[in-house]
């Protein structure tokens, strides 16, 4: 292995730490940096519901101490955010104008919070839940007892919903076509799996867009949603749940093809030969649909970090799913999807 070499990898979450961690046991010479748009070290987004249930100290959440990067030699820069990437010079540039060498890049910064244009003028009244400062100040919002209005219903949605609801709070869904999302269901099956989420204890409210969501009387932390056809709702939070969009926006222009995500090869990499991609942020060549797709789930995204990494350094191992992509109705009443499991 080449001495002197730098791998960096944009995105501190599963994908990204995942092919840190294969990196270093490959390679224990070479330097290797993440570069973290947020200010805590790698924690589980996936057990945030959590919150619901008392665990607020976010060291609760961190997958690895502190000193596991010390020891394993892995540099995390938090809070650089990634203005550009230059694939001709191999370097990209942070929002404060520091360029970053590379030799060999991973793009693993995942999905943001996908928003239907409709609602944009009312973002500064939507609670998110998309990484563990905004989960708390929701949390914060949300008194004992308290009503959340979901907006959308895709299946990180529906698993807050379902926490939510097992903790005593009220909980409204109003969905529109991304209930569920990424999973498929038949139209025909749709009444089934709305009457699971009844006995879940979530509310299902349907019939028509929304008009309006106005923020509730002063000092007090309320909102109004209002329905086209003139039903209103009361809530503590409003939180939005439309599916994610790849954050990409800083490797635009950069020289790789881009479709919705960063188009990749079954090796992961992406059309420059020093650039590779996992997680939500890329859009595989899937052979047996004769498409380029996104895969979810901590699982698979775990998997891409893990292959990107061995094929940084010399392998050619190819991704392929191992999930069952199905939204299962179980015996007992609830619902199981892979999306929700992680390890």
């Amino acid at each position: 292995m080449a001495r002197d070499k730098h791998y960096v990898i944009i995105g501190n979450g599963v994908a990204g730490n995942r092919a840190a961690a294969v990196l270093r046991e490959r390679d224990t010479d070479n330097r290797i940096t993440i570069i973290s748009l947020g200010a805590l070290l790698f924690y589980n987004r996936y057990e945030l519901p959590r919150i619901f249930n008392g665990a607020r100290d976010w060291r609760d959440y961190l997958v690895n101490p502190p000193a596991y990067y010390e020891d394993n030699r892995i540099v995390v820069r938090r809070n650089c955010q990634v203005t550009m990437v230059d694939t001709q010079r191999r370097c990209l540039t942070l929002a404060h104008r520091e360029e970053v060498h590379y030799d060999s890049l991973l793009v693993a910064s995942g999905g943001g919070a996908n928003m239907p244009i409709a609602l944009g003028d009312f973002e500064p009244l939507l609670n998110h839940f998309n990484s563990y400062r905004t989960a708390m100040t929701t949390a914060e919002a949300l008194p004992a007892g308290g009503t959340a209005i979901l907006l959308g219903g895709d299946i990180l949605g529906i698993d807050i919903a379902r926490n939510l609801a097992a903790h005593g709070y009220r909980v409204v869904l109003v969905p529109d076509e991304q209930l569920f999302w990424p999973h498929k269901i038949a139209p025909e099956s749709y009444p089934a799996y709305l009457a699971v989420l009844a006995d879940m204890g979530i509310e299902v409210v349907e019939g028509g867009p929304i008009e309006r969501i106005e923020a509730g009387p002063k000092g007090v932390p309320r909102r109004l949603l209002t329905m086209a056809d003139g039903r209103d709702y009361a809530a503590d939070v409003v939180m939005p749940f439309y599916g994610l969009a790849p954050s990409l926006e800083f490797i635009s222009g950069g020289g790789v093809d881009i479709e919705r995500g960063l188009l990749v090869t079954p090796e992961l990499r992406t059309t420059d030969p020093h650039v590779w991609a996992a997680g939500d942020v890329c859009q595989i060549w899937c052979v047996e649909e004769n498409a380029y797709r996104f895969y979810y789930g901590w699982k698979n995204v775990k998997a891409m970090g893990e292959i990107a990494a061995r094929n940084m350094t010399g392998d050619h191992e190819t991704f392929h799913t191992f999930l069952d992509e199905a939204l299962t109705i179980e015996d007992q009443g609830g619902l199981r999807s892979s999306f929700w499991e992680y390890d």
